[in-house]
């Protein structure tokens, strides 16, 4: 959940997600559509499918026990190099490196090289776990530094514990760290109402890959260009702006979907809860 979210953001979900899934054994057996609806207003929602995906690994391959070598974990869905090391550290001790966003910023600053390659960022991370004693403590030492002390934005150089072994101490040079940052795609979608008093709002999945893939929403159709009127909506994404454009049709729904008496079953996009509200209320 942490993964691209705030903590803030994340907190009160974590919660709510064991209270609902409270067992591996629970979240396997439960369906796409309960994950997604868990899931909702979180985002980046093929973590979701990557966690409901690992779970069900993990009864089926692993006979219902979390696997416990950083190979195994590494090998669950969703799970990379960063997330595995983290897991297999805290929970078993493996002397395995953690490399999120704010773990290579402290290595980068504390070597004071900030144009390092991931590649190399590796092998200092494994150096410096190595040499500490407790791999889990090192690794949670590290994000916390990047996340609390050693930011992005401002290096509390006074406060940091290693300043003195540090070659950026109290010489942080911001501009030498900016990223490149991708461009942001505009996108115009219609969005099609069918309603009805007696049988709801018609609802579609979407396709299994793509933006919102597996959520519900009513159709969409992409515009080659923007029409003359404004959006009701604007919805933006990491790397796509949505312009949402509703269109109350009077003709019967085609294709592939279902009449939906409640929405609150059905994990709908953030977008579209927002575009629903303007037009229907």
């Amino acid at each position: 959940m942490l993964q691209q979210t705030q903590v803030k953001t994340v907190l009160p979900r974590f919660k709510a997600w064991f209270e609902t899934f409270p067992t591996i054994a629970t979240l396997a057996a439960a369906t796409t559509d309960d994950v997604l609806k868990a899931w909702e207003g979180l985002g980046y929602y093929r973590r979701a499918r990557f966690i409901h995906q690992a779970a069900q690994n993990i009864i089926f391959d692993h006979h219902s026990r979390f696997p416990s070598t950083f190979e195994a974990i590494m090998a669950l869905p969703g799970i990379g190099r960063s997330t595995a090391g983290a897991i297999s550290s805290f929970c078993f001790g493996t002397g395995t490196p953690v490399l999120d966003g704010n773990v290579k910023r402290v290595l980068k600053r504390w070597h004071g090289r900030p144009e390092v390659s991931d590649k190399q960022l590796w092998l200092l991370a494994q150096q410096a776990l190595d040499g500490s004693g407790d791999p889990a403590s090192w690794n949670q030492a590290m994000m916390e530094l990047g996340a609390i002390v050693c930011s992005a934005k401002f290096a509390d150089c006074d406060a940091c514990p290693v300043r003195a072994c540090c070659a950026s101490a109290f010489q942080v040079v911001y501009a030498a760290e900016s990223r490149k940052t991708l461009p942001v795609r505009n996108v115009h979608w219609q969005v099609h109402l069918h309603t009805c008093p007696e049988k709801g709002i018609w609802l579609t999945r979407r396709p299994d890959s793509g933006i919102w893939a597996g959520l519900w929403t009513p159709p969409i159709v992409e515009l080659e260009r923007a029409p003359d009127a404004a959006p009701t909506y604007i919805h933006q994404l990491t790397h796509r702006r949505l312009y949402l454009y509703p269109l109350a049709s009077e003709h019967s729904p085609q294709g592939e979907g279902r009449w939906v008496q409640s929405i609150e079953r059905y994990a709908l996009p953030t977008g579209i809860h927002r575009l629903l509200e303007k037009v229907i209320g």
